[in-house]
């Protein structure tokens, strides 16, 4: 193990039967299958819109995105029911699912981030799914109602054995004022947040150090000048026994995007969920440097 923290294990995570089993499909069946996780999301479509897909037209074309994730031999793909019912069963067995089962457009602002229910846990069970979505916006006004609906979500996870991934992202007026939504504050707090509301595995941002705006964190934060490896290191700590995962948000050039990959596994993280920086891609390149991923996170299984 190449990391300065240890991240945990299959065991230390205590899970049910049936998360066990969807667990060890994501983590150990599919994708780089030594329990790290390399996950193609493909939620853009609702969250930001068809702009998302100018860069490569053909993945407007959801087949084109499940072929990806079968060729790239990807530990699974995150949807929406629409895209799900509509796609998959060509694909069923050949790539595992993560039904995102909450969304919202981006056309309002984020001042008061929500995103209501799109689907259910039953409809991820019906679908054969292997986890469940759920995007969480910490310190958004409209928490209290966002964490009560969460916690609706993580309970009907028990009760079907569905492991629950939580996309932990800070949101909101109050965050935005004290360091902004990339901030070791925000994300920290975010990670902490998910931990506690019973994530199993929590998506994340690299947390990123602005002098600009440091000073507008609660302390210690506002000191707290660290390395993105080291940043990360210390939102995984504060994830706990969740297992995280990092966002690869948007395309980056290849060095930049194989950076990203080993400061990620390197700081304890469990894999990455890229999308863009995947299918903005056209096929051979897209191919090419999910090959490219795999190999670097040979290294970091267990």
């Amino acid at each position: 193990m190449l990391t300065s923290v240890r991240r945990p294990t299959f065991d230390d995570l205590n899970l049910s039967t049936g998360k066990r089993v969807r667990l060890h499909r994501l983590m150990y069946e599919h994708g780089p299958a030594n329990g790290t996780l390399m996950m193609l999301p493909i939620d853009q479509g609702l969250e930001h819109g068809p702009i998302d897909f100018f860069d490569n037209p053909d993945s407007i074309d959801t087949d084109w995105i499940f072929r990806l994730a079968v060729e790239g031999n990807f530990s699974g793909v995150a949807m929406h029911i629409g895209l799900a019912e509509k796609y998959l069963k060509h694909y069923a067995g050949k790539v595992p699912l993560v039904l995102k089962v909450n969304g919202k457009t981006n056309v309002p602002n984020d001042d008061e981030s929500f995103s209501s229910l799109t689907s259910s846990v039953e409809d991820a069970v019906r679908l054969g799914a292997d986890g469940v979505g759920y995007t969480l916006y910490v310190g958004s006004p409209a928490q209290d109602v966002d964490i009560a609906q969460c916690n609706e979500v993580r309970r009907e996870c028990e009760r079907y054995g569905m492991p629950l991934i939580i996309w932990a992202y800070p949101r909101g007026s109050a965050i935005k004022a004290k360091g902004g939504i990339d901030s070791l504050y925000a994300v920290d707090y975010a990670a902490r947040v998910a931990c506690e509301m019973g994530a199993d595995i929590i998506k994340l941002n690299v947390p990123k150090w602005d002098a600009a705006t440091a000073e507008k964190m609660p302390k210690p934060y506002n000191t707290l000048e660290l390395s993105d490896e080291k940043g990360l290191e210390k939102v995984v700590r504060s994830a706990g026994r969740s297992l995280v995962l990092v966002s690869g948000g948007s395309k980056m050039g290849d060095d930049d995007t194989l950076h990203k990959a080993q400061i990620a596994m390197e700081a304890g993280c469990v894999g990455l969920i890229f999308g863009r920086n995947m299918w903005q891609r056209h096929w051979d390149d897209a191919v090419a440097m999910s090959g490219r991923m795999r190999e670097l996170m040979k290294r970091y299984g267990q």
